[in-house]
């Protein structure tokens, strides 16, 4: 061989090496990210499911990349967008507080694991087998938002001892989950002789329309359901609240943070910090089929007593004393 063929073959060599390395590194695997309402309303929740895949060893941009797709509210909008990330070949999706959402990644995919976080019932609904055994592509974060229904209701009743009459607003186009919260409620109406009135909104201005109809009915309080879309409008349905003078109980804090009267619920942000384990857990290969379904537990109850102060309710003292959170 010359001299000169030599030095060119090495040099080849010397620049094909590299580009051969680089091809042959593991690609970053990728987490499907699909959620009901807007990265504006979940900055904190991000944060901590960002922690809890940190727990698990995985920091974004660093050693995983997520792809996010936000429905803005619209139900109708979520199989599109999980059709989307299955068609990128993400390496998990993960949907958290959403029933639609749930199923609409389970229908789009039988081989993706899924990381869901919802309301419902998992295996009423058929997302799961078990919660023990969860089998199939998906496994995630039970929120007990319709199981706890009841009890916000009970709640709303310490407040308005006199009512006869309960106003529920609700999401019609969350059939799975609205079905669920309605039988529990309906349950805790009857065993206080009250009249539960069921009103409908899937959309910003049937959230007017509902008030105008429940206060030409006068209901005598309010329960808002935990439903998604419905929480995409704090403010609009607060005000409305305040307007009417209508005392209310919601299911998340973000209502009482600005000016609803309290609410019950799922300690949200741990459950997002779990789902985010979960999550890290799969991409280090466990299976979605044998990780059981995780129930959230802590219940948080918040209450705002200026806002009490304004409707002229007298908040019983044992039940500021349960509080975890007081706004005064």
């Amino acid at each position: 061989m010359r001299r000169r063929d030599f030095i060119e073959l090495v040099a080849g060599s010397a620049i094909a090496w590299p580009l051969t390395a680089r091809a042959q590194q593991p690609a970053m695997p990728v987490i499907g990210f699909l959620h009901l309402t807007s990265p504006e309303t979940n900055r904190e929740n991000l944060a901590t499911f960002r922690q809890g895949l940190g727990e698990s060893g995985y920091i974004e941009n660093k050693n995983v990349t997520i792809e996010y797709r936000w429905a803005q509210g619209q139900n109708d909008q979520l199989a599109t967008l999980a059709a989307d990330l299955v068609r990128r070949q993400v390496s998990v999706i993960v949907v958290l507080e959403s029933t639609n959402g749930a199923l609409a990644a389970k229908a789009a995919t039988q081989t993706i694991p899924i990381v869901f976080m919802q309301g419902a019932d998992p295996v009423a609904i058929g997302l799961v087998d078990s919660l023990n055994r969860p089998g199939g592509n998906l496994t995630g974060i039970g929120l007990l938002a319709a199981e706890t229904a009841g009890k916000c209701f009970d709640l709303l009743l310490e407040v308005v001892p006199k009512a006869r009459s309960v106003a529920y607003l609700r999401n019609p186009t969350n059939p799975a989950f609205a079905e669920s919260e309605t039988r529990e409620l309906q349950t805790a109406a009857r065993a206080h002789g009250v009249k539960l009135l069921p009103f409908n909104a899937s959309r910003a201005s049937e959230i007017d329309t509902a008030f105008d109809d429940l206060v030409q009915q006068r209901a005598d309080a309010l329960q808002v359901s935990s439903d998604g879309f419905l929480l995409t409008h704090p403010d609009q349905i607060v005000a409305l609240a305040a307007r009417h003078a209508v005392p209310a109980v919601y299911a998340w804090p973000q209502y009482p943070a600005v000016g609803g009267l309290m609410s019950y619920g799922t300690n949200i942000r741990d459950a997002w910090r779990q789902a985010g384990i979960y999550t890290g857990r799969i991409l280090k290969g466990e299976r979605p089929a044998d990780l059981p379904v995780q129930q959230v537990t802590k219940i948080d109850l918040v209450i705002n007593l200026k806002t009490a102060k304004v409707l002229g309710l007298a908040i019983p003292l044992p039940l500021v004393g349960r509080a975890d959170e007081v706004i005064e």
